[in-house]
């Protein structure tokens, strides 16, 4: 287990786990356990846990704090059950985002119980212990959310929908950003990304984000850098693409790029020159420069040699023969 607490600020803190490498299953939740409780604290206590998930607890996961937002990612090989009888109170909003798998909140004794499943999302208010489970290799994203602020908006309501939507792309890129920084930001920065994460909780809840708000451009440029990498063999690839998926206008995706000092056009041809790269010097058998043009959507061979110069410094067979293969 990896643990970076932000130096001097009692406010924050994160930490990973990975008990699914050989021989760490028996001392898995003992890791996790101990990570939490040092990490994200007593205002956000662990539940109690069935005997089985404690016993055989092989996960890879990360939580971060953030002031009053927790924030927690987990991929479970074996499934992760809450014990049959709960204590306690509990008074959250929590938002459950399932990528892989399914996550079902409630248990058989419950009025109501929800599974969100892969590829959806729910929020709600919790006013009360409650149980949930998974299925084997459920990968999700949990944030536990300050009440004061959004149960009001919430109110009885349970809001599901797709984890594609621009709202929930926004804030998982914003999370994202906050696993990788949290223990460098100062108090400043903390007040800045808990903020943020709470404005895009709101926008979850009411399907909509203000596209103009500054404070929203770092995770709206990172949603779109996340968009972009996974389409970049896509020929319609394009800034007016990447703004209608994000429900934005390509003038504000522009402008929110800007202060990264780089253009939406100039990330994506960046990124293709990058996957090229890699695709030259393959370990399994380099493709030839035709094949690596036509496949990361140059429109032809010398147009990809002339970028691919401009960026490396070198012809691709240049490239390929000085990192030691050959060329296709």
């Amino acid at each position: 287990m990896e643990s970076t607490a932000a130096d001097g600020n009692a406010s924050a803190g994160a930490f990973s786990l990975d008990s699914t490498v050989p021989n760490a299953a028996a001392h898995g939740f003992a890791a996790f356990r101990d990570g939490w409780e040092a990490e994200v604290g007593a205002g956000f206590p662990l539940p109690a846990f069935s005997p089985a998930t404690t016993a055989d607890f092989r996960v890879r996961g990360r939580a971060a704090r953030v002031r009053d937002v927790a924030v927690t990612d987990v991929h479970g090989t074996t499934p992760i059950r809450t014990a049959s009888v709960l204590g306690g109170t509990e008074d959250q909003v929590r938002l459950v985002v399932v990528r892989r798998g399914a996550w079902t909140l409630g248990g058989p004794h419950d009025r109501t119980a929800y599974t969100v499943r892969a590829g959806r999302f729910l929020l709600r208010h919790v006013g009360r212990p409650s149980h949930f489970q998974t299925e084997p290799g459920t990968t999700a994203k949990i944030l536990v959310l300050p009440t004061a602020t959004l149960a009001p908006l919430l109110g009885d309501r349970i809001v599901t929908g797709l984890a594609d939507s621009a709202e929930v792309r926004l804030l998982v890129a914003h999370t994202n950003m906050v696993h990788t920084t949290v223990a460098d930001l100062g108090p400043a920065g903390l007040r800045a990304v808990r903020n943020t994460l709470v404005e895009l909780a709101k926008a979850v809840a009411l399907r909509r984000f203000d596209d103009v708000e500054p404070q929203l451009a770092p995770a709206l440029t990172q949603a779109a850098k996340d968009l972009a990498d996974s389409r970049l063999t896509d020929p319609g690839l394009s800034s007016e693409v990447l703004a209608r998926e994000l429900h934005t206008s390509a003038r504000t995706l522009q402008r929110a790029f800007a202060a990264t000092g780089e253009s939406v056009t100039s990330y994506i041809r960046r990124r293709r020159l990058e996957e090229a790269g890699l695709a030259l010097t393959a370990p399994t058998g380099p493709l030839s420069v035709s094949e690596v043009a036509a496949h990361w959507q140059f429109s032809d061979s010398s147009h990809f040699t002339r970028v691919f110069k401009k960026h490396y410094g070198r012809t691709p067979t240049e490239y390929t023969r000085a990192t030691g293969s050959h060329d296709g």
